[in-house]
């Protein structure tokens, strides 16, 4: 069990409540649970799964293999069909779903995963070559987390993209985002979205509406935590066409299919509760929960998000 608040004092009285009821072990400030490792610093928190990388990294047998600069080669989109059928796919299965759980402290992974576990059912050796791409990913930096700064302003900030008719096979577009508050990168997505768009536009603008309600939630979640939040959280896309919808209030013939999704995004900027805001693509941060990258624009987004590793030695 993890406790954690900002008055010692509760923290201790439930301490003493709960040994009173159950024995248990006061193991003192937090550093490992569940596979997730956490460093402190006067800098801030970080918290990473180095073990647990090596454990993966051990178990498929490429401790000592080559590492990769990026998770997956860009430009390739895996298919359902391309090769042979795995004889053992509960291997395959196993192994993707540790890597889900790498997630939680790997938000580059997030594109990578996501795309490897739509071929669960019947995986087959191209899949197989991808996540071992993955893997040696990995192998260069196991260490590597993420840093929660102690000096953050508390403001929510988020990027949300996509990459319009991307699966070779549905042509359904790829949702991205990622919330920071303050420096410190918070909430992040990577999705196949449900339908298909029949623009750019369109895409763009559902993975706006899917952020909009991710940083919403965010805000109430501030709220319950008496953390005061009164400015708008600013969310940054890099389609010009799905920011003059957020700002139309006309509806017309190209927005009548996705007209919750539109009534979601303005309703929120009537509020003030969000701030839309133009992006340069070549600053899009969400790119890399969309799309796989090549090597230098994937490693300057990457420093962006506040990804570090304790363990490289100085």
């Amino acid at each position: 069990m993890v406790i954690t608040g900002n008055d010692e004092t509760e923290i201790k009285n439930l301490k003493t409540f709960l040994s009173s009821r159950f024995r248990i072990k006061d193991l003192g400030p937090l550093k490992y649970f569940l596979g997730v490792e956490v460093a402190r610093s006067k800098a801030g928190v970080t918290i990473c799964q180095r073990k647990y990388t090596l454990d993966i990294l051990e178990e498929a047998g490429l401790l000592g293999a080559k590492p990769m600069k990026v998770p997956m080669e860009a430009d390739l989109a895996l298919t359902p069909i391309g090769s042979t059928s795995l004889h053992e796919p509960a291997r395959y299965r196993r192994l993707i779903g540790k890597l889900i759980y790498l997630t939680i402290t790997r938000p580059e992974i997030a594109y990578t995963v996501n795309t490897l576990s739509q071929f669960m059912q019947d995986p087959q050796r191209h899949h197989l070559d991808a996540a071992y791409r993955l893997l040696r990913y990995l192998k260069g930096a196991p260490g590597q987390g993420l840093m929660f700064s102690s000096q953050s302003e508390l403001s929510l900030t988020g990027y949300c993209d996509a990459d319009w008719a991307h699966c070779p096979i549905s042509r359904r577009s790829v949702t991205g985002y990622c919330i920071f508050l303050g420096k410190s990168l918070v909430s992040w997505k990577s999705k196949k979205q449900v339908t298909v768009a029949r623009s750019s536009a369109e895409a763009e603008y559902r993975s706006m509406a899917t952020a909009t309600c991710e940083l919403s939630w965010l805000r109430y979640l501030l709220e319950d935590l008496h953390v005061n939040h009164p400015q708008p959280a600013r969310l940054f896309c890099d389609n010009q066409a799905a920011l003059h919808i957020a700002a139309n209030p006309v509806y017309h013939e190209r927005t009548k299919h996705i007209e919750i999704d539109c009534h979601t995004v303005r309703e929120r900027v009537q509020k003030g509760e969000i701030k839309t805001s133009y992006v340069k693509t070549g600053e899009q941060v969400a790119d890399l929960f969309t799309k796989p990258l090549r090597a230098p624009i994937f490693h300057a987004h990457l420093g962006k998000l506040g990804v570090i590793d304790i363990h490289t030695p100085t």
